[in-house]
């Protein structure tokens, strides 16, 4: 699977498009406001550059990708008006995902965007915010060296920059690491994410200047233990379904033996080791916070577990269809969700209510 040119969250157009179907994402995002405030604020300490720069990689489309620039713009503003100090002149932003990315609809948004900060912010003045797409994978090189002040990344450095390789053979019946995967499956994924995650770290310490800083946050899982359920479980319920398609004979067994997701969550324990390891950043602070699957916007009403699961087979569907139908086809993908969401159904009826473990990780270049 060539993810580069495969893996991307649904575009505008699609039937399941992700920025319809991105509330858990953004509600992790949220999460992240207590650490985005404080790192700001230190940062801050000494004032602000006449031009703050600033990217946000894996952005994908749709509103959760202004919610972040919004954000930034309200802390520095808030720390600038609490230290008397001036607020920077310009903010320049830029938008990073992977080329196939749907850049167009986010492009679109930037117009209605700008006038929210000028109109509703009640900001004493005119934000000058300056907004570029940048198509690549972070685990290369995207900006020039010593360019960016600060750096943020939610619900993206989970994702790996290949499948794990040698899976064929040891983790048949499974897409993902799975309770009845060998060892050897988990030292797969842990190895690559490594590699990725070292690379990745590498990658951002030429471009953030001494003394910027980087928030992440990604899904992770609470333990070192590699099975537990709040890593795994949600696309071991994808991969049943996969499975009782091909028990009836609608997809081949081997199609789906050859099908591995390139997705890791990591621990606490694993993260700080490889920042340590690669040594050019310092940590910062450390948060861990868990979201429900079915967390909802505030006024939306949780009907039944039928919507629950539909809901929630949405929001699986907004972010691996695309690889989905680059190795099953178009043609059963709205079958693949449909018996996903009973599935998850019938999940949520045995245990009422399951999570997903964020972490958030605040970095300091040295």
């Amino acid at each position: 699977m060539d993810l580069a040119n495969v893996l991307h969250m649904n575009p505008a157009k699609s039937a399941c498009s992700y920025a319809n179907s991105s509330i858990l994402q953004k509600h992790l995002m949220l999460q992240s406001r207590e650490v985005l405030e404080d790192t700001i604020k230190n940062y801050g300490t000494h004032g602000f550059p006449e031009c703050f720069k600033l990217a946000d990689l894996g952005c994908s489309s749709g509103p959760n990708s202004f919610l972040f620039i919004t954000t930034i713009v309200d802390i520095v503003h808030a720390v600038c008006q609490k230290k008397n100090s001036k607020t920077p002149d310009e903010f320049q932003v830029f938008l990073n995902d992977l080329p196939n990315n749907d850049f167009n609809a986010l492009f679109k948004m930037t117009p209605s965007f700008s006038s929210v900060l000028e109109n509703e912010k009640g900001l004493e003045k005119i934000v000058n915010c300056f907004i570029s797409g940048v198509a690549g994978s972070f685990y290369t090189r995207l900006f020039p060296s010593k360019s960016l002040h600060f750096v943020h990344s939610s619900t993206s450095v989970h994702w790996l920059s290949q499948v794990p390789a040698n899976l064929l053979d040891y983790n048949k019946g499974n897409i993902y690491m799975a309770k009845s995967s060998p060892r050897c499956v988990y030292e797969a994924y842990f190895s690559q994410f490594e590699k990725d995650f070292t690379t990745f770290l590498r990658m951002r310490s030429e471009e953030v200047i001494p003394n910027g800083r980087m928030v992440l946050s990604l899904v992770g899982r609470s333990s070192a233990d590699h099975t537990m359920k709040d890593s795994c479980y949600m696309y071991g319920l994808l991969g049943k379904s996969l499975l009782d398609m091909s028990a009836e004979g609608i997809l081949h067994e081997e199609d789906i033996t050859s099908f591995n997701l390139p997705f890791y969550a990591t621990c606490t324990e694993e993260l700080e080791a490889i920042i340590g390891s690669e040594g050019s950043f310092s940590l910062d602070r450390f948060e861990t916070s868990e979201v429900n699957w079915d967390i909802r916007e505030e006024d939306e009403i949780m009907e039944s577990g039928e919507s629950s699961g539909k809901f929630i087979a949405k929001t699986i569907r907004a972010i691996t269809e695309s690889m989905l139908a680059s190795h099953f086809g178009d043609t059963f993908i709205d079958e693949i969700f449909e018996r996903c969401a009973l599935l998850v159904a019938e999940h949520l009826s045995r245990v009422k209510t399951d999570n997903l473990f964020n972490i958030v990780v605040s970095l300091i270049k040295k």
